[in-house]
């Protein structure tokens, strides 16, 4: 049989927003009439559950730290959602923060629990649901004003329009998108960790750089840290808060507004790649008036102080223009007389910062690191003239993995696109895939939907301003 996908024979014009064309013999349902609202409180004993974007709903311990708002003390409010269930994130469905639960447990007051009508399968609702064709709708049912929370309107997301063909082909639809993603997900986790072992070799190449120099014969002494060891005679352990010009400041309590490119760029950690760059998609801005007293200047280095990203660090250069930063961000602004921004970068980049951060984790019940944790971290400096020669000697040694990665994340982003479009396509019925012949699923291949951290990217997760539990 022939398995290149193919458009259906016959199509309608569509009532939908943001879908033209439709299959003849496809049916549009109003939101209403297959997913009834629910509110099932005091089941206080119920597992926690939660609903990230481009991850569904998960398992509150499944979030590896990623969420920062803990969950109220009081869970009497808390909403019980059954197998099957779909969540909506009241403030965030516009973005895609919507699900189909596969557990059983309990979700935040915040949030929209519905139950599905028998005329649509809950793995076809998930993929549904998700896909861009309906968050677009989810848009235009929400009110609010800014970039950052809308809440969704009932009266607009109860006429919401819904693209379904019959039950049966919904389960070959499911079947068919199971096995393709299976093995869409399999190749984005081999790369993901040929990319981790790549940064792993490059982090053994720059801590041993900023830790130990770069000259194999000088002499060692004991550091007298134990996650540092012998540092070269000749440097010095200071203190981040001795290396300073200004004290350590905490970043700004405000929501962000419509980026505009007269106005300062407000800078979240989520903005800042794997590889240390500003994104430049999802910019936002903040006002003059509330950006005043956190404006960057070059060679500010960001520390993420909780949350999923929790000791990810940031280096800002003039080239990015006027910048402010957000409030789960702090702000350490070197001495330059003394010490290189990059060489400071550099070290939050070894392995002997990352062995640091897990003795703090180890000693505290979350994670989190203030900004007084970061004023006493230690680091060893050598002289200005060294720590240049050592930025060269980390450039050119790590110039290969740089590349490397880059070609990775870029297939990985490739075939990412790819999996979203077939989904798209499938599911809004751009393509037939009912007669597709699936001889087998392997099925521990299929954690299509999980908090995986292999196949789910935490700097796509939701800001910690934005998450809701």
């Amino acid at each position: 049989m022939n398995n290149q996908l193919m458009p259906y024979k016959a199509y309608k014009t569509s009532n939908i927003p943001f879908v033209s064309n439709v299959p003849i013999h496809w049916e549009v349902y109003p939101f209403c009439a297959i997913a009834q609202e629910k509110s099932i409180t005091n089941n206080k004993n119920e597992e926690l559950l939660s609903v990230f974007l481009n991850a569904g709903v998960i398992k509150y311990n499944q979030t590896n730290g990623a969420q920062v708002h803990k969950p109220s003390e009081d869970l009497s409010k808390y909403q019980l959602v059954e197998p099957g269930d779909l969540v909506l994130n009241n403030q965030q469905a516009w973005r895609g923060s919507v699900g189909v639960s596969k557990y059983r447990g309990i979700v935040s007051p915040a949030y929209y629990v519905f139950k599905l009508s028998d005329v649509i399968n809950p793995t076809f609702a998930n993929y549904l649901f998700r896909d861009l064709s309906m968050v677009n709708q989810f848009v235009l049912s929400s009110k609010g004003v800014g970039s950052i929370q809308r809440n969704l309107y009932f009266p607009f997301l109860k006429r919401t329009r819904v693209l379904l063909p019959s039950i049966e082909e919904q389960n070959k639809i499911v079947k068919y998108l199971d096995f393709q993603l299976a093995k869409i997900n399999k190749f984005i986790k081999v790369k993901k960790k040929l990319i981790l072992v790549l940064k792993e070799q490059m982090q053994a190449v720059i801590n041993d750089a900023v830790t130990k120099g770069i000259n194999p014969n000088v002499k060692m002494k004991p550091s007298g840290i134990d996650w540092l060891g012998d540092i070269p005679e000749g440097w010095n352990l200071i203190k981040l808060k001795f290396l300073s010009n200004k004290p350590f400041q905490y970043g700004a309590n405000e929501a962000g507004i419509e980026y505009s490119e007269y106005l300062p760029r407000y800078i979240r950690i989520t903005d800042v790649s794997i590889d240390g760059k500003l994104k430049d998609e999802n910019k936002l801005s903040l006002s003059v008036d509330a950006a005043k007293n956190y404006m960057l200047n070059d060679g500010d280095i960001l520390f993420a102080r909780s949350g999923a990203t929790v000791g990810k660090t940031f280096l800002f250069k003039s080239e990015y223009g006027e910048s402010c930063y957000a409030g789960y961000l702090i702000r350490f602004s070197p001495n330059q007389e003394m010490v290189l921004p990059k060489f400071v970068y550099n070290f939050t980049q070894s392995t002997a910062y990352s062995l640091w951060l897990n003795k703090i984790f180890i000693q505290a019940t979350i994670q989190n690191v203030s900004a007084e944790k970061y004023k006493n971290l230690q680091i060893p400096l050598p002289t200005l003239e060294e720590q240049k020669r050592i930025l060269d000697f980390i450039n050119i040694n790590t110039m290969k993995f740089n590349v490397a990665i880059e070609k990775l994340m870029k297939e990985v982003d490739l075939i990412a696109e790819y999996r979203n479009r077939l989904i798209s396509d499938v599911v809004t019925g751009k393509v037939d895939v009912s007669e597709m012949v699936i001889d087998e699923i392997v099925m521990e291949d299929l954690d299509i939907d999980g908090f995986d951290e292999e196949t789910v990217n935490r700097d796509e997760v939701l800001d910690p301003e934005e998450c809701e539990v």
